[in-house]
């Protein structure tokens, strides 16, 4: 059940409305701030400047990943999916599920404000991996949890609203943005658990002191075990954008809704039982326990390459309807001049190198070879700097505007796709430096050195000016899209003909019928909670039962 063209058009709830934007301004700041703290980040690596004695490299390295793979991606995650959920479920949020989400706005909101004091302060610069036996102040860690909380109750006020929508409407598939939005906050909710254990029973007492040691194996496994679906929580919703309002966006319709809903139902299973890839360098796992998350890392693939299938069957299939001739003759009538278009699709084609060099880090010989290199850094940032954060700033574009019932007027259009080239050209020169200089053994997490001008050293020289270049090209881009963002707000107000609409596209009349089993949510949970006992009991059990000596915290800023 997808909407009509009138629901596309019809005007957004104002209560919601202000918790939408609210999301998003949280967001963007921290983009902004995010950004300051990467170019001054890139420029002293490359050695183009250096920083006040007051303030220290890692940490404004700490800043840029806190703010910008944390802050930047949660709210505007949360507030998108507020957003879809209010204008497919109902055309408003209930009472209660409204009262959740500021509620987890505000936790967010205080936990973000008091992590980034801690960080300004210089009490917190332990990185956004924050890794023992690096210990920030204990009120990073409580900051932390204020965000987790936070974010836990915003997603039950989505689950709420779901609910409230399949008991009001029995027999009924649900609409395909609600059903993508609990599949993502439910990867949200059960990956969180992970971090959520190691920052309340070890962080904190041994921050505080109340504990002289920290189980640093333990620890780590624990963030893995959030870290690795953190990338698909920031994958999800790109996906979402995708498959529902491409179409739409494009003229065309959606080519399958039951493919897209068995891919999010496999990224639920695949994407959590998985964070030993990110430790194949880790000492105290059996190789047996990293070989079976690397062979449940690979099947992640499939739902990957079900929507690369999906989305280019759809561009075509819209392209031939239009009268496209030949092998390729629908890339011309893609809408390339709409930024609605053009910085998703940017994203897509970007994740396809992305993708390559995820499955280089996932196998066990080849990250021997880039495991601790800027490679990785590179990696980090096609994925989510560049195809996560295009797509979001694409769906930026429409959704301000149609949430405050304004104009995406053409001069906006135009700079967005400004914003977007830059972006793109920036990118090119920081994350193709990265990985070359990765190749070459450059490391990551290092401020700018030459290890006493030792050749190798002196070699990597040109790729990180090559990075500061980048860096530079990108941060215009972040200080763009902010001002985009402040002038979407300021537009001018549209009517029914001129408004922005909220691209909801309908499934293909030659799809099949959704099949209603896909809707069974305890089904999934029980398989996922199968796969995570199989992968995790037996290791970290040996964690347990022959624990590491344990370490004292370290403070080196």
């Amino acid at each position: 059940m997808q909407a009509s063209a009138a629901d596309n058009k019809r005007p957004f709830d104002g209560k919601d409305a202000k918790l939408v934007l609210a999301h998003l301004l949280v967001a963007f700041t921290a983009l902004l701030l995010g950004g300051v703290a990467g170019v001054l980040q890139g420029l002293v690596r490359g050695g183009m400047i250096e920083l006040p004695s007051e303030i220290g490299y890692y940490q404004i390295l700490t800043a840029h990943g806190v703010l910008m793979a944390l802050i930047f991606t949660t709210f505007f995650i949360i507030g998108f999916l507020y957003a879809g959920v209010s204008k497919t479920m109902g055309g408003k949020l209930l009472g209660v599920v409204s009262r959740m989400g500021w509620a987890g706005y505000v936790l967010m909101t205080v936990g973000t404000i008091l992590g980034t004091i801690m960080i300004l302060a210089n009490e917190a610069t332990v990185l956004y991996t924050f890794y023992a036996p690096l210990k920030a102040n204990p009120f990073f860690y409580i900051a932390l949890v204020f965000v987790v909380v936070g974010s836990w109750i915003s997603g039950y006020g989505i689950f709420a609203q779901y609910r409230y929508w399949r008991r009001t409407h029995k027999g009924s598939v649900s609409p395909l943005f609600g059903f993508m939005a609990v599949a993502t906050m439910l990867v949200w909710q059960i990956a969180t658990i992970g971090v959520a254990i190691t920052v309340l029973f070890q962080f904190i007492p041994w921050s505080f002191g109340w504990v002289e040691k920290i189980n640093i194996m333990i620890s780590r496994t624990l963030f893995w075990y959030f870290g690795h679906p953190l990338v698909y929580f920031w994958l999800m919703p790109a996906y979402m954008c995708w498959y529902i309002c491409i179409p739409k966006i494009i003229g065309g319709k959606i080519f399958s809704d039951s493919m897209a809903r068995l891919s999010f139902v496999l990224f639920i299973l695949f994407s959590i039982p998985v964070g030993f890839h990110h430790q194949l360098m880790e000492p105290g796992i059996a190789p047996v326990w990293k070989y079976i998350q690397v062979v449940l890392t690979f099947m992640v693939v499939i739902p990957s390459l079900m929507t690369a299938f999906a989305m280019f069957a759809t561009f075509e299939q819209t392209g031939r309807a239009k009268g496209a001739r030949g092998l390729f003759g629908w890339l011309k009538t893609l809408p390339w001049g709409d930024v609605r278009f053009f910085a998703p699709f940017m994203g897509m084609l970007v994740f396809i190198p992305a993708g390559a060099g995820g499955i280089i880090n996932a196998s066990n010989q080849m990250n021997a070879m880039v495991h601790n290199t800027l490679w990785v850094t590179g990696h980090f940032h096609l994925t989510v700097a560049t195809t996560v954060a295009l797509t979001f700033f694409g769906v930026a574009y429409w959704l301000i505007p149609h949430v405050l019932g304004k104009q995406l007027t053409p001069r906006m259009n135009r700079l967005g796709i400004i914003q977007t080239i830059i972006w793109l050209i920036g990118m090119f020169f920081m994350s193709g430096s990265m990985h070359t200089v990765g190749l070459f053994g450059s490391p990551r997490r290092t401020a700018y050195t030459t290890y006493g001008d030792h050749p190798d050293a002196v070699f990597w020289m040109p790729y990180h000016v090559a990075m500061a270049i980048g860096g530079t090209i990108l941060f215009i881009g972040v200080i763009l899209m902010f001002c985009n963002m402040i002038a979407l707000m300021r537009a001018p107000k549209g009517d029914e003909k001129t408004a922005a609409e909220f691209p909801i596209g309908e499934t293909a009349d030659a799809a099949e019928p959704t099949p209603k089993w896909i809707e069974r949510w305890g089904v999934w949970v029980g398989v996922l909670v199968v796969l995570i006992l199989f992968a995790y009991t037996v290791p970290f059990g040996d964690m347990l039962v022959n624990p590491a000596p344990g370490s004292k915290p370290w403070v080196t800023w």
